[in-house]
């Protein structure tokens, strides 16, 4: 679910002291987007939604929401809204914010 070699490269990339900074303004992004997703979202809206949402997963380790993330944004450009599965992308972000924060806890006290 969390890719954690690519967490510890960009916690060496950014260092350890801003990477927590880094951390939170990521979950307050896609937290926002996130929320939004869990109401009515425009069909035009939601294929630039998806991809952003993509981008950042893949930046901080979230491998299978960016995979679910993917899978919507070539579906949503393709006109094919009946091929995304919103609930499951939501709950794949919930269980990885939910793993990720876990494991920094575990890392951060490591």
């Amino acid at each position: 679910m969390i890719d954690w070699s690519r967490v510890a490269e960009l916690r060496e990339e950014i260092g350890a002291d801003d990477f927590g900074e880094v951390v939170e303004i990521f979950l307050e992004e896609v937290q926002s987007e996130i929320d939004a997703l869990r109401g009515d979202v425009a069909p035009g809206n939601l294929e630039d939604k998806l991809h952003f949402l993509k981008g950042s997963a893949l930046n901080l380790g979230f491998r299978e929401f960016s995979d679910l993330c993917q899978s919507g944004e070539a579906a949503a450009g393709a006109g094919r809204m009946d091929l995304i599965d919103m609930q499951a992308t939501v709950a794949s972000f919930d269980r990885s914010k939910a793993e990720f924060v876990s494991g920094m806890d575990r890392l951060n006290t490591a």
